[in-house]
């Protein structure tokens, strides 16, 4: 099995600002946990950057211009109350989106069997024309109107397991049946969206979680909800927004997982793939706050991956 890794040096340069959770250290600690002898069979490459017409699948032209215009010279730019942009923000945002673009295109022409992108922004917060959550443009969700643009994919899942809905990504498929998306996260918590009741045109499937629920229940709402869910839409590409921020220790949510819960579920992600898309999984970054949790969390997702 090959696994590709994307990521850029721009991606470090989205400056958030002083105690900003989402910082470029957060990447820094992935490098760091990914550099080791165990991760020496990694494929890897810098991300190309994504085309504006890729982009513009997903985001209307005028919210992409919009967003280029809010870039500042110098200093720093808000969004919204929890979205920053600096002058590397959009280069960041370029490579970030075209690691997920790219990691498309390798898997689905065989040149690889997997991918993880550690990349930043982040972006399964960002709704077609709207900004939020540190979030930009919504990398993932990018990559599947590319999958099915290029590659002809007919049904495109996107697994999601941030501790934060990702309203982005639901908002972009909630009318279109051939893509799917699955969420496990924590309720109440930002951004307030992911109800069981919410379900699109039979697409959509959330399952969230309690303040203080942890393995068991992260396990059980996969078993129960997520996967069976999962197969019956049987895709023939699969996507992943990886967020660690389910993790015991990060200071943003109250959800209990451990490194291991992340090796069970991205197992389980890779054995849905092998099912239904002959193993065509491509994953991303999305949240995780606690640098050492971050760093061990993406390791065991990775090494999962290699071993698929």
């Amino acid at each position: 099995m090959t696994t590709l890794l994307l990521t850029h040096p721009a991606c470090l340069e989205h400056d958030t600002g002083f105690g900003h959770p989402e910082r470029a250290d957060r990447l820094r600690a992935i490098e760091g946990a990914l550099a080791g002898n165990d991760f020496a069979a990694l494929k890897r490459e810098r991300a190309p950057r994504a085309d504006l017409a890729a982009i513009e699948r997903l985001h209307p032209k005028a919210y992409v211009e919009m967003v280029q215009a809010e870039i500042p010279k110098q200093h720093h730019n808000w969004l919204d109350p929890d979205t920053v942009v600096s002058p590397g923000s959009w280069e960041a945002v370029l490579r970030a989106t075209g690691a997920v673009v790219h990691a498309v295109d390798q898997v689905a022409t065989g040149e690889v069997d997997n991918a993880f992108c550690a990349i930043r922004p982040p972006g399964h917060h960002a709704e077609p024309s709207k900004a939020m959550g540190f979030c930009l443009f919504n990398s993932v969700a990018v990559g599947a109107l590319h999958a099915r643009a290029k590659h002809g994919a007919k049904r495109i899942a996107v697994i999601d397991f941030d501790v934060h809905h990702g309203n982005g990504t639901q908002a972009a498929f909630w009318e279109d049946k051939d893509l799917f998306y699955g969420s496990t996260h924590q309720m109440p918590l930002f951004p307030g969206t992911g109800a069981k009741d919410e379900t699109g045109v039979g697409n959509i499937c959330n399952a969230p979680l309690s303040p203080g629920d942890g393995s068991e229940d992260f396990r059980a709402a996969f078993e129960e909800r997520i996967l069976p869910a999962l197969d019956k839409f049987a895709p023939d590409f699969l996507l992943v927004s990886a967020g660690f921020d389910a993790h015991l220790k990060d200071p943003l949510a109250q959800i209990r997982l451990l490194e291991p819960d992340f090796a069970w579920v991205t197992e389980k992600l890779v054995e849905a793939a092998a099912k239904h898309s002959s193993g065509k999984l491509v994953s991303t970054l999305e949240g995780g706050y606690d640098l050492e949790a971050l760093a061990d969390s993406s390791a065991v997702h990775v090494k999962t991956l290699m071993g698929a």
